[in-house]
């Protein structure tokens, strides 16, 4: 069955908008924060104990303590709370002591941050295509894998989680390690196994616009000890600190032999990243009833694909990816300003008029020449400029999900110009 478009007078032709009221986003203001919640950084505030090494036992610190929480949430066996999920990556990759200047393969399709990781550990970045849903290719990643690739970095972007299964195989054939950049994603399941405990280590982040939101911040979590024992170290553990991360002996790892990059989480942010944590589930929950709500009623629009998960549900929702199949990126970039003017936040990824750092040739720290870039990396390119974003808030409302559907349906059925 297709579903009825909705053609009429569009506003970005002058006619009135589907809705007036801005569309909730993290950068407005829009939060997924209780009094409760803000009231456990006021009492980090209040303690006057701002740094996760005083004198205290590393249990009895809020950070040591958040550190437990992840570890009992993920069913991971550690986890280290740091400053970005930025620095969680570059952590990650500096901790498996890979030679320097290595390749790391990552998808083309991925935010700058995580190509940045890479060069910031020393090492660089080997871009691979993406398919038609925006998952890395795993078809093309093991094509481009030679010796000197030593890592790959996987990006569950947007929320939507990678082939896990295929890409762990194909580093497995390899010998080569796999950080998952869990970033856009934290609390996705895949197969009912949280993003960012399938690979040797996960990135996180605690963003603004992320499941925890603590300003900045995020966390690493790893699966040996002495791969999390060197990431404690690089983050700022120094003069016998790492030991305190661990219950019993720690492993034999030389504290003095590694450089520290202070990449710590204070404890302010750690409060509050536990008291969000305790309701990390009815965030997941909203996202997923956002999700399914808005793409079940736009699943059958015609000219628009909406992007496909690796399986059912594998996928965090806060975000609507669809494709204008055949589209240029001229007329995907109007769809997304019709949208906007219908008072729905809509970027084309791949709008020339931007400087979206999702776009992959607007690197220009590793791609001088745009042009040359997406001709190195055409399926990619090609499925950028046909894909429009929306974000969804895990607060949107039954209005608000009822105007998404509709300004989609009435730009839909005003066809591309």
């Amino acid at each position: 069955m297709t579903v009825d478009v909705q053609p009429g007078p569009l506003a970005i032709d002058g006619a009135e908008p589907v809705r007036t009221d801005p569309w909730p986003t993290y950068d407005k203001g829009d939060v997924f924060i209780e009094e409760e919640d803000l009231e456990a950084a006021l009492d980090a505030v209040r303690a006057r104990l701002y740094f996760r090494y005083d004198h205290r036992p590393h249990t009895e610190t809020r950070t040591g303590r958040l550190e437990r929480e992840l570890c009992a949430f993920f069913a991971a066996p550690h986890a280290l709370a740091c400053a970005s999920g930025t620095a969680a990556i570059t952590l990650a990759l500096l901790a498996l002591d890979l030679p320097p200047g290595s390749l790391v393969a990552c998808p083309a399709f991925t935010f700058a941050a995580t190509p940045s990781a890479i060069l910031l550990a020393g090492h660089r970045p080997l871009l691979v295509e993406c398919d038609d849903d925006l998952h890395l290719d795993v078809a093309d990643l093991r094509r481009r894998l030679t010796p000197e690739v030593r890592a790959v970095v996987v990006v569950h972007m947007r929320g939507f989680a990678s082939d896990m299964d295929a890409i762990c195989a194909v580093a497995r054939e390899h010998g080569i390690p796999v950080v998952e950049d869990a970033v856009p994603a934290l609390g996705a399941r895949l197969g009912g196994r949280p993003l960012g405990t399938f690979g040797d280590a996960g990135a996180f982040s605690t963003q603004s616009d992320k499941s925890l939101n603590t300003g900045e911040g995020g966390f690493l979590l790893a699966r040996d000890p002495a791969v999390h024992a060197r990431a404690v170290v690089y983050s700022g553990a120094y003069e016998g600190r790492m030991a305190r991360h661990f219950d019993g002996a720690p492993p034999p790892v030389d504290d003095l032999a590694y450089p520290i990059f202070g990449l710590r989480m204070d404890e302010i942010r750690s409060a509050l990243a536990s008291a969000l944590l305790r309701r990390l589930p009815e965030r997941l929950a909203a996202h997923h009833r956002n999700y399914d709500d808005v793409a079940g009623r736009l699943a059958d629009v015609p000219g628009i694909a909406l992007r496909r998960p690796v399986a059912d549900h594998a996928y965090l929702g806060e975000a609507l990816v669809f494709r204008l199949p055949g589209a240029g990126a001229e007329a995907t970039a109007w769809t997304a300003a019709a949208l906007r003017a219908e008072g729905i936040d809509a970027r084309a990824l791949g709008d020339p008029g931007d400087t979206n750092v999702r776009a992959f040739w607007n690197w220009r720290f590793l791609f001088p020449d745009p042009a040359r870039a997406r001709a190195e990396f055409p399926v990619t390119a090609a499925r950028l400029d046909e894909s429009v974003d929306v974000p969804l808030s895990a607060n949107l409302t039954e209005r608000d999900r009822d105007h998404l559907v509709t300004a989609v349906r009435k730009v839909a059925g005003a066809g591309r110009r």
